[in-house]
């Protein structure tokens, strides 16, 4: 609801923490808090019964229509870090791809 960036969950030896942050604009984010909102936007979406898109994730940023290509390098960075994957690898149109959790 409130948009915050996602919150970073660090697995130690004997606890695990989860760090929350404030609020943060995507031009402050850097690369890996970027992946690390496109995944667990993935993973929202996925529990809710729905697919993460291009369209989606743009939404969850507040981005304009004309960021897609800003998007779209979001989500590419997050399939090279291999935190989400295609939902139908055989769609050939990136016009209509969706993504599910690398572990879905």
């Amino acid at each position: 609801m409130f948009q915050l960036p996602a919150p970073d969950f660090r697995v130690g030896e004997r606890r695990t923490s989860a760090l929350l942050f404030a609020h943060m604009a995507i031009e402050q984010m850097d690369r890996n808090d970027r992946i690390r909102a496109c995944y667990q936007h993935c993973c929202l979406r996925y529990v809710m019964n729905e697919r993460m898109t291009n369209q989606s994730l743009r939404e969850r940023f507040k981005l304009s229509e004309d960021k897609t290509a800003t998007v779209s390098q979001i989500i590419a960075a997050t399939l090279d870090a291999e935190k989400i994957k295609l939902a139908d690898p055989a769609q050939t149109s990136t016009r209509y791809r969706s993504y599910v959790p690398f572990w879905a």
